[in-house]
């Protein structure tokens, strides 16, 4: 059974090798890049060839990246100089996630700042405006993570399907960033998950079941929708009780076969 999990379940800079290799070491088929996902960082040719080595090295194989809306090159910045910065980084994870194999990259909208709204929107249409050239040549789509779902509603309306999908975030629908049933309203347009859990009162990024997101509800809603891929996990160690990453990375692979059952259960009950 396929299986993802996302890169940076201990850390998000530095070398990934030996992340990678604890990955496929734990069973795991696919990985959620998710190293420099809220940084400026550009990614080289070498950088880019060097992690292809790796996946080839460990059977792993790249599922979706989290593209980065950085922190002065940010996508949506109301400062031009910062917003073209900006594009010119997503195009780089772009390039990054067609050349390891990819179909699908995850950004952040943001939010617009008060009293800015119509330059926010502005800023965003532009960007998505010059990235759709890009993405469409590589074969890359761009799936939108939910936190202001009135954005993500208001843009996937605006822009055809196969350019621009949902990034559903199970760990944010838990807090009302986008609820089970907002999703259920737009599944057809559903391309990437992050499945992790919480208590309802942070972002925490634990372990499935081990918090109160009602996963049996959102597997049925899954089922359902567009999505077609393995289960992906964006959990992390720092708040799940482990101090070792072996065992970390072993119960993680444990919760997530446990989901995926429940996931193919759904989907047969949907003829798929």
């Amino acid at each position: 059974m396929h299986l993802s999990i996302t890169t940076d379940y201990a850390k998000d800079t530095g070398n990934p090798e030996p992340y990678l290799r604890r990955i496929a070491d734990a069973g795991f088929s696919h990985v959620h890049w998710c190293h420099h996902w809220n940084t400026d960082f550009l990614y080289s040719r070498w950088e880019i060839a060097q992690l292809r080595a790796w996946l080839s090295e460990f059977g792993l194989q790249l599922l979706d990246l989290h593209a980065s809306a950085g922190v002065e090159k940010n996508w949506t910045s109301l400062r031009e100089y910062e917003r073209l910065a900006g594009v010119e980084l997503v195009q780089n994870r772009l390039e990054m996630a067609a050349e390891l194999g990819s179909d699908v990259i995850i950004m952040h909208t943001g939010t617009p700042p008060d009293g800015q709204e119509q330059l926010f929107w502005q800023q965003l249409r532009r960007s998505l405006d010059t990235l759709e050239s890009c993405a469409r040549a590589r074969g890359v789509r761009i799936a939108l993570e939910n936190g202001n779902w009135s954005i993500i509603e208001t843009v996937l309306r605006e822009y055809a399907p196969d350019y621009l999908g949902l990034c559903y975030d199970a760990g944010h629908g838990n807090l009302g960033w986008g609820s089970p049933e907002e999703l259920a309203r737009t599944h057809d347009r559903l391309l990437s998950i992050h499945l992790h859990d919480n208590d309802g009162t942070g972002d925490q990024h634990n372990l499935l079941f081990s918090g109160t997101v009602d996963w049996e509800r959102l597997a049925g809603i899954l089922a359902a929708s567009s999505y077609a891929k393995c289960v992906s996990m964006e959990v992390i160690i720092h708040h799940a009780g482990f101090q070792d990453e072996v065992a970390f990375l072993a119960k993680a692979y444990e919760t997530g076969i446990r989901f995926a059952h429940m996931l193919d259960a759904h989907r047969k009950a949907h003829g798929k």
